[in-house]
């Protein structure tokens, strides 16, 4: 899943990766949380445009949210079947931009934060949804959920899942929902490449969402590594799966 995520980047080189055709400014966050606001690229009449959503999907069908589960995740393999997704997958599919992402894994001493970063640096996206919900009122508010799917291996040291992360090359297929079917954006959304990311222990001050600051992102030398990455069982199955 994916609770916790950062946008350090100055705005003018997020709108350079993007390409969107406003020019937003905005800080940058070292905590972004559920509820908050967070940035998002869409495509609408005919370019990418910029917008800023609330982190938690509401259906449009949906009467009350105070009655309703925050949907901040979306399940890549089935989001395209679950009526509070469906909608979403064909029509309103958007791109998270993020300098990196929290994890917790499990341990004696209690739930231990990684900080996840592309190893190479720079910014990272995540593929995601949006919907927008009116109130009986008549206000409306845009809200979004980030798509996750079954981490690789190295991240699945500290968690099960993580964010579907999209390439550049893929983002046009991604947001072009007039075109690009359900089921061929699904093919997007894939582990990343077991070299894409680092993670590394760091403070638990990130467990509380006061605390919004660059020193959550530092690396923890007191903080418990890393086990040590088992290489997987060979099975006879395994031989005779390629992939």
């Amino acid at each position: 899943m994916c609770g916790r995520f950062t946008l350090e980047a100055i705005p003018e080189d997020v709108r350079a990766l993007y390409k969107y055709s406003e020019q937003p400014n905005f800080p940058p966050r070292y905590n972004i949380a559920p509820t908050q606001p967070v940035a998002t690229v869409r495509h609408e009449h005919g370019g990418r445009h910029f917008a800023l959503v609330r982190w938690g999907l509401i259906p449009p069908w949906v009467k009350d949210p105070a009655d309703f589960t925050l949907l901040i995740n979306a399940r890549s393999e089935t989001a395209a079947n679950k009526p509070s997704f469906r909608g979403a997958m064909r029509h309103h599919r958007c791109l998270f931009p993020a300098s990196g992402f929290y994890e917790w894994r499990r341990t004696p001493e209690g739930k231990q934060p990684f900080y996840i970063t592309p190893a190479g640096g720079g910014l990272m996206t995540f593929a995601g949804l949006w919907e927008t919900w009116s109130d009986p009122d008549g206000g409306d508010i845009d809200t979004g959920a980030i798509l996750t799917t079954d981490a690789n291996r190295s991240i699945g040291r500290i968690h099960h899942r993580m964010p579907a992360i999209l390439m550049p090359e893929d983002f046009e297929a991604w947001l072009d929902t007039g075109n690009v079917m359900v089921r061929d954006a699904q093919k997007l959304l894939r582990p990343v490449a077991e070299d894409y990311l680092k993670a590394v222990p760091v403070s638990r001050r990130v467990n509380s969402v006061a605390n919004d600051d660059a020193d959550l992102t530092i690396e923890c030398a007191d903080e418990p590594p890393l086990p040590a990455q088992k290489p997987p069982k060979s099975t006879a199955k395994d031989q005779l799966d390629l992939f």
